[in-house]
């Protein structure tokens, strides 16, 4: 293809005049078209549109064979967190296969020019989506298990059981462990000498013990009775 006849494709439409703007000659036959990619950053990202240098090679009988392309990054660019030239080129190439197939015979750099930056900018949209569905998910997650702390465990015949064994089992060890310490602090008191403890109400209460001594002291033939002869009875 003649520079001549690569003017005048150039000159042909305000359209193309847009690539042309952004356009570097590399020979004749071959340029590269820089494609600024047109994104609406998310709160809080502050990352600049990345940008990419489609590289386009004019075949001898071009446009009835494809133009050869490439896809390069901007040297020295910033890097953007959701999209990259060198890890993308493939997708993107690939994406202008159907372009290309369409607009056999006729000028379509423009065309695809166009389908790449849709195609680009549609790339960095969905995984826009995919980031902030990922940040709704942890944020509901995290405010599941916050609420967690003031649902507690459902009650159940069966939870209720295992909390019943579990305070009893409580229950006694402190009662135990009551009466441990009672019965050190009393022999602390008598230094050490085998003492018997007069108990109060409670504590005969607390184990067990009311209305045994009654039945132990009645219970039988074994009541004392010495001194009772000695008992007189006034009219």
């Amino acid at each position: 293809m003649s520079r001549k006849l690569l003017q005048s494709w150039r000159r042909g439409t305000r359209q193309r005049e847009q690539i042309i703007n952004n356009s570097t000659d590399i020979s004749e036959t071959e340029y590269r078209i820089s494609v600024l990619l047109d994104i609406t950053n998310d709160d809080g990202d502050e990352s600049e549109p990345p940008t990419i240098l489609l590289q386009v090679k004019y075949p001898e009988d071009y446009p009835e064979k494809p133009p050869l392309l490439d896809l390069l990054p901007i040297p020295n660019a910033p890097v953007h967190p959701l999209f990259s030239v060198s890890s993308d080129r493939e997708t993107l190439l690939d994406g202008l296969k159907d372009t290309i197939e369409e607009n056999m015979g006729m000028a379509m750099v423009f065309t695809l020019y166009s389908t790449l930056k849709e195609n680009a900018e549609a790339l960095v949209a969905e995984r826009q989506a995919a980031a902030r569905h990922e940040h709704e998910q942890k944020l509901l997650a995290a405010e599941r298990e916050e609420n967690k702390k003031f649902h507690g465990t459902p009650v159940t015949p069966e939870t209720f059981k295992s909390w019943r064994e579990g305070f009893r089992k409580e229950m006694e060890a402190l009662k135990t462990k009551q009466e441990e310490e009672d019965e050190a602090a009393d022999k602390k008191r008598n230094r050490g000498k085998e003492t018997v403890v007069q108990l109060t109400g409670k504590q005969l209460w607390e184990r067990g013990l009311v209305g045994k001594v009654e039945e132990d002291d009645f219970e039988g033939d074994d009541v004392p009775v010495d001194g009772v002869e000695d008992l007189k009875v006034e009219d």
